[in-house]
Parts: structure tokens; C-alpha cells; sequence
């Protein structure tokens, strides 16, 4: 019970009252980016995708700049496109099941860590997942992990719970989003618990057969979408080449391939690369995250159980390992990071220990302040003024939980750093990248053709853009210096512009943008004074063929 007395009249509050305040506040976070424009190149390509699913009224065959589109598995183009069914097609509705997705995560985050380890550490493992940097990050840039993150985390609990079915369909569901590989978090968490508490009996009893044989089940869908789309069709060409088989694609060169950057995807890996990502992604837990990780490892031996570090390790090393990385791949196991930090921070009981924790955290919301004032002073949005309102909503977030909670105790420490996390994620969301987003050249460029050319055709030259592709209410069409017919309105570079006109075209430039791609940020981008020099330009242009 926790009392405090701000003037002479008294009030108490419990930690649940604090606990489900902060949490509701959380879950309204996610939702801070639902109408922010899709960010550029993967988030709009889905949801491209998936407006196309719904205009040709195909659901089996994937499509994306004009043709074939063989890479990612169908579950989460489905999800999307029942979304557009109901609600239309628009920004929103993309990133509403994405982000429902990761709060079903959330939800059985709490239940996995009651069985485990009681109410609390349930409470605060969902307050870290919701304030973990990388996933309130990505529920603007969405992808394919927030379905994972969930799924993932269900999957586990249910087997857990012994329920083979809903285990084997929300596992079925996560192969579906991601591939094969998506079993190594299920697999590690489940196997890894059974091996390391030597239940040998358990371990090989016959409902994982049965669990086996329900996944292959309940993925059927998604072989007969690929077998139909491509193995039926060897003639098509896909990856430069003929004979491309859907099926070997799914199960060998989208996972293996790109483990060993055999296949038709290549990247390059560093083994380092998601321990410093880590620190930046798992923000403002990360360090607290390091520490539990080394102590659980240290005191291997005395843990009551295995399910959330043996995940977390084994997807871990997995991804290091491979060749082929994006920061975004960790955020499946951060329901399992997240328990397995409030487990660690809510064993602090020595005076050592607390302050550690106190020490850690308070220098965290030190820097996050800190950095959240230079990017705005730095890159100075239209909205430059509203960075004022952040000290008073500071301000009374402080005020809020200095009454409610003594600043020297472990809960202070929480919570406070919890409000740095929501104030923060509110500035990028509803400050930060909608002014960022007006340099997207391909939705500008589209909301403008929308309002000045509706119903207009207009075609790509020399240049792509997934956001623009999504965004016009119009055919969009591809051109080269082959296919170009005239009179057409194109969508292309200045420098190509010039070369048409070369060529002997007549161009009319109808609106200029700006562009730039701003899921890849850097310094002379965000600082304004340089900002100019570091942006490109994609133009509209009326091009006709020039009367001799």
C-alpha cells in the first residue's frame, strides 16, 4: 500500500491503481502512430501488397512493382487485406491489426509471467514490453513483427498451458507471418524448459507429434497459395530465373538461404550486431536486461525455469549468427526479455542492488531527456514550439507520481522511467515523423495527385515508390525508354527529366517533392541547417512527344 499526503487532507493508492493507470496509458501509446503516412520501403511494400489482394479480388497470388512477388509468406497480406474489407483502404487500417497483434502479446505476456512468477512481475513485464524502444518504434514502420511478437508469445503459453490446439494455430500462424524459423523461439522455449528440468517423460511425450502434425495442418493454406502461384507455373520468372518452386522457396532458401546467404536474398552479418542493438532497441531496459541475463546464467542451476532465457538465447544466437540482420528481427522475443528483466528487477532486495537499479535508470532518463531535446533542436519541426508542452506534461507526470511514490524506492524509479519512455514515444509520434514524413516524396506526391489529378494514370520512370503505389486512388503505371507512350504524367527525377527532353520529349514539371528515405535517418538529414543538401528531388511531369 502505498500512501502520500500532498496537502492536509490524505489519499492512498495501491501499486495495482498506479500499475493499471501507467498501463492504459501504455496501450493508448501504441495507438500514437495510427495515422501517420507507412513509412518507405518495406511497410508500404506490404501494404501495397495487400491493396492489391483486395483489388483483384485474388488472395492467393502475391503481387509488388507490377509482378510475382516471392518472399515473404501470406498470413500477415491476409490479416491486411480483411482489415481494407471492413474499414477501407487507408493508413490506419494497415497498422490497426498490426498493432492489435502486438497488444495480444502483451495480454499473454501477463498470463505467461502469472503462472510463473506471480501478478507482479506480470504487471511490470508488460509495462517494459510496451516501453521497449524498437517495438513502439514499429508500430509506425510496421512490418511483419508485430504479428510475430504476439503470435510467438501465445504459442508458447499455450503449450505451456498443454493446449495443443490453440499452440499448434497460433504456431502455425507465426510460420505463416515468417517462415520455419519462426519455430526456434517456440521450440528452444518449450524443449529447453523440458531438457534443462530433465522431464525426459514429458519431453518425448506424444502430443508434440500431435502438435507437429496440427501445424502441418494449419499451414496447408499457405503451401497451396505458394504451389498454386508458382510450382504449378514453372515458366514464370522469379529471381531472374525460370522453374522456381514456391514450396522450396518457403521451407529452404527464405531461411536457410539466408542463414547462409546461399540463397536468392543475400546480406552480410556481424555476429556483434544485435548485442549494441540491443542497447538501443531494448531502451530504457537494456542495461537492467544484461544483468538479469549474466546473474540468470551465473545462478543457472537454482532457476525455477528455462522457458523465456532458453527463447531468448537460442533466436538470439540464431540471428547473430546469421548473414543476413535487421534490428527490427529481435522484437519477437521481447515479451521474453520483458519478463525476464522485471523478474531481475523485482529480486533486488540489498541496498546495493536497489541502488544499482536507481543509479542505471535515473542516468537513463537523464540521456533520454537529453537526446530528445537535441533531435528537436537539432531538426527544428514545424511544430518546433510543442516541444514546451513535453516539460509540462513532464512536469506533471513528476508531480503525479512524487505523491503517489517516495523517490527513493524501486517503484519511483519504475514508473518515472516508464513516463521518460511515453513522453519520448509521444514526440516522435505525434511530432517528430509527421513532419518527417512530408519528405517522403512518393505519399506526397500522391496525396497531391489524388486532390490535383484524380482518376489520372501515372507512371513510374526510372524510379520506384511503395508509398506511392499505395497511396494513389489511380492505376499506376511503369515505364522505360521502351515502353513510354505519350502523352503520359510520369513520376520521376529531375536528372531523368532532363534526359528525356534530350531525347526529344516535351516535359512539364506539374509539382516538385522533396525526398528522402526517412526510415533510414541520418545527421545531415535530421540537422536543418544541413538538411537541404541531403535531400533528393522526385518530380510530377506532364512528358509529350515533341512536334517536329
Amino acid at each position: 500500500m502505498l500512501t502520500f499526503k500532498p496537502t492536509t487532507r490524505s489519499f492512498i493508492l495501491t501499486e495495482k491503481q498506479v500499475w493499471l493507470f501507467i498501463t492504459v496509458t501504455l496501450v493508448l501509446l501504441q495507438f500514437s502512430a495510427l495515422f501517420v503516412p507507412i513509412l518507405e520501403p518495406d511497410g508500404a511494400l506490404y501494404a501495397g501488397i495487400s491493396k492489391t489482394m483486395v483489388l483483384k479480388h485474388d488472395y492467393w497470388n502475391l503481387y509488388a512493382d507490377g509482378h510475382e512477388w516471392l518472399d515473404k509468406p501470406h498470413f500477415p497480406f491476409w490479416v491486411v487485406a480483411f482489415s481494407f474489407q471492413l474499414f477501407g483502404i487507408h493508413t490506419w487500417s494497415y497498422k490497426l491489426p498490426a498493432i492489435l497483434f502486438l497488444l495480444m502479446g502483451a495480454y499473454y505476456t501477463w498470463r505467461f509471467a502469472f503462472h510463473l512468477y506471480g501478478e507482479r512481475v506480470a504487471g511490470w513485464a508488460v509495462c517494459i514490453l510496451l516501453t521497449a524502444e524498437h517495438l513502439v518504434i514499429s508500430n509506425n514502420d510496421v512490418r511483419a513483427e508485430p504479428y510475430l511478437t504476439g503470435l510467438i508469445i501465445a504459442a508458447v503459453y499455450h503449450f505451456y498451458r498443454r493446449g495443443i490446439l490453440l499452440g499448434a494455430l497460433f504456431t502455425a500462424c507465426a510460420i505463416m507471418t515468417k517462415g520455419v524459423f519462426a519455430l526456434v523461439p517456440i521450440g528452444a522455449a518449450i524443449g529447453g524448459q523440458l531438457l534443462f528440468t530433465r522431464n525426459w517423460k514429458e519431453l518425448f511425450h506424444v502430443r508434440w507429434l500431435l502438435a507437429f502434425l496440427l501445424i502441418a495442418v494449419f499451414i496447408t493454406p499457405e503451401l497451396y497459395a505458394l504451389y498454386r502461384q508458382f510450382d504449378l507455373h514453372p515458366e514464370k520468372t522469379v529471381f531472374g530465373t525460370t522453374h522456381v518452386s514456391g514450396l522450396r522457396f518457403f521451407f529452404w532458401d527464405s531461411q536457410f538461404g539466408r542463414f547462409m546467404n546461399t540463397g536468392p536474398i543475400k546480406g552480410s552479418g556481424d555476429p556483434f550486431f544485435f548485442l549494441h542493438t540491443v542497447l538501443w532497441a531494448f531502451l530504457p531496459w537494456s542495461v537492467m536486461l544484461y544483468t538479469a541475463v549474466v546473474l540468470f546464467i551465473k545462478k543457472w542451476k537454482q532457476q525455477q525455469e528455462y522457458y523465456c532465457i532458453c527463447a531468448s538465447l537460442a533466436t538470439f544466437l540464431l540471428f547473430s549468427l546469421s548473414r543476413f540482420q535487421l534490428p527490427h528481427y529481435l522484437n519477437i522475443i521481447f515479451p521474453f526479455f520483458a519478463i525476464l528483466t522485471a523478474r531481475y528487477i523485482l529480486s533486488l532486495h540489498t541496498e546495493k542492488g536497489l541502488k544499482f537499479f536507481r543509479v542505471t535508470q535515473y542516468t537513463i532518463i537523464i540521456v533520454v531527456a537529453i537526446a530528445g531535446i537535441v533531435i528537436d533542436l537539432l531538426y527544428k519541426p514545424a511544430m518546433h514550439c510543442a516541444w514546451l508542452l513535453l516539460p509540462a506534461a513532464l512536469i506533471l507526470f513528476y508531480l503525479l507520481l512524487h505523491y503517489w511514490l517516495d523517490k527513493s524506492t524501486r517503484e519511483a524509479v519504475f514508473y518515472r522511467t516508464i513516463c521518460i519512455s511515453i513522453l519520448l514515444n509521444l514526440y516522435l509520434n505525434t511530432i517528430l515523423y509527421p513532419d518527417m514524413m512530408q519528405y517522403q516524396s512518393g505519399s506526397s506526391a500522391a496525396f497531391y495527385a489524388n486532390t490535383a489529378l484524380p482518376g489520372k494514370t501515372i507512371g513510374f520512370y526510372a524510379v520506384n515508390s511503395y508509398a506511392f503505389d499505395f497511396y494513389l486512388k489511380a492505376p499506376v503505371a511503369r515505364y522505360d525508354a521502351a515502353t513510354l507512350v505519350t502523352p503520359a504524367i510520369i513520376f520521376t527525377t529531375p536528372d531523368d527529366v532532363t534526359k528525356l527532353q534530350q531525347q526529344g520529349y516535351t516535359c512539364t514539371v506539374i509539382k516538385s517533392f522533396p525526398h528522402f528515405y526517412v526510415s533510414k535517418l541520418d545527421l545531415p538529414f535530421v540537422r536543418k541547417a544541413t538538411r537541404a543538401a541531403a535531400l533528393g528531388e522526385r518530380q510530377l511531369v506532364l512528358v509529350k512527344k515533341a512536334v517536329l
